[in-house]
């Protein structure tokens, strides 16, 4: 009699879910495919919502991972609209509500798959669950703001990071008037360090916006139930149309430890991308994963490792030996500005920088060094050099500074001092 055929089971209908479902399926799986979401729109890229989508450059048509009817071809259960509330390890289901299917639904799984992301960190402040108080996490998210910068005159942001200064951007743009709010001394600066972070300030300044650095929010402006601005610490008052806060993100692991599953800043995975359960996996931005090449778990949080890193897990799940060990990577366009970074270096520990190129016309390479060894790389307004970045961090050479600070030394030919 022949075997069933086994059931994976991807919870997280995300651009990491549904890249995991291909994979799968690439790797010659021929079992069942279920891809469960909460959200009502099938799987879609996050970078255009802060980007292209946002400023009205990009169709909404192209932010989907894959076509409507990639999902049937390929034979992918794909639920939308559905909410996971549990794992039950010992029979190995979850329990689904919502969807096309009544509520409690079991699911049972012979290898799970979990791609949960990440959600907005909220604003611990009074006012913060005001109706123009916006997050950028969905799609409808950057649908929302788009509006606003067609209505508004000013937008304050609550938020230095990439998502702020990415979404300030967009709304100078639109031609809305923008005031950054940044708790620290710059913008970036625990990503950074001081010398680079610098840069992302003077541009954003030299194209309008209204910087406070050392900026703490103690509330948001309720003005009739509408959010009309914030209030600092010092008293001030900072007027506004709409509040955007960006101020990081909080990893989904709620399912995964009430199932009892290790967490610590995500899901704790080893470089398999396997949890303390071995028929439940976990990959993108939820998940905590032991990184071969740094010697230590890193979650990363960005597109890059929501694209890459289910190639590894399906392989994992299928019984493949895999450990992923790939740079991390992510870019940003800003004004003028495009950039790429490659690597890894610790929040707060970045200050030995050796930049080659012209950081006032922003055009240059910087790298982030210890022990005389490249752990990162961010090369703006240069391109087709992250290649060669990643092949410095992988090396795991000792470098002469000079010959990294000289645009006339390749990068490929970089040896030990």
């Amino acid at each position: 009699m022949a075997q069933p055929q086994p059931t994976f089971v991807i919870v997280g209908a995300s651009l990491a879910g549904a890249k995991a479902a291909e994979a799968l399926r690439g790797h010659g799986f021929d079992g069942r495919i279920v891809l469960l979401g909460d959200e009502q729109e099938r799987p879609y890229e996050r970078p255009p919502l802060s980007k292209g989508f946002l400023q009205g450059k990009q169709e909404r048509e192209k932010i989907f991972v894959h076509p409507p009817e990639w999902y049937a071809d390929q034979r992918v259960d794909l639920r939308l609209g559905s909410t996971v509330g549990a794992i039950d390890r010992d029979r190995r289901v979850v329990t689904v509500s919502g969807g096309d299917r009544a509520g409690g639904e079991e699911i049972g799984y012979d290898k799970l798959l979990l791609t949960t992301g990440a959600s907005p960190r909220r604003l611990p402040v009074p006012g913060a669950d005001l109706d123009d108080v916006l997050y950028l996490r969905g799609v409808g998210d950057s649908e929302r703001i788009r509006q606003v910068f067609q209505t508004a005159s000013r937008v304050v942001f609550v938020g230095g990071g990439w998502i702020g200064l990415e979404v300030a951007a967009a709304a100078r743009e639109a031609g809305v008037d923008a005031t950054v709010l940044e708790a620290d001394e710059l913008p970036l600066l625990r990503v950074l360090g001081p010398r680079i972070a610098s840069v992302f300030a003077d541009l954003h300044r030299e194209h309008g916006v209204d910087l406070r650095l050392g900026a703490q929010v103690t509330e948001i402006v309720n003005d009739g139930g509408r959010a009309t601005g914030v209030r600092l610490a010092d008293g001030t008052r900072i007027d506004g149309d709409a509040v955007v806060v960006g101020i990081g993100v909080t990893p989904n692991t709620r399912l995964a430890a009430e199932a009892g599953l290790e967490v610590d800043n995500g899901i704790v995975v080893d470089a398999s991308l396997r949890t303390s359960d071995p028929d439940i996996y976990a990959a993108g931005d939820v998940a905590n994963a032991f990184h071969p090449l740094l010697g230590r778990h890193i979650r990363v949080e960005h597109w890059a490792n929501a694209l890459n890193q289910p190639q590894a897990a399906a392989r994992s799940m299928l019984g493949e030996p895999v450990a992923y060990d790939r740079v991390p990577y992510f870019f940003t366009d800003q004004y003028d500005l495009g950039m790429e970074y490659a690597g890894y270096t610790e929040p707060g520990r970045n200050d030995d920088v050796v930049v080659r190129g012209d950081l006032a016309r922003r055009e240059f390479i910087a790298f982030w060094l210890a022990d005389g060894r490249v752990l990162a790389g961010m090369n703006v307004n240069i391109w087709d050099v992250v290649e060669q970045i990643q092949g410095l961090i992988h090396s795991g050479v000792q470098v002469d500074r000079d010959r990294l600070a000289d645009p006339d030394v390749p990068l490929d030919q970089l040896t030990a001092g």
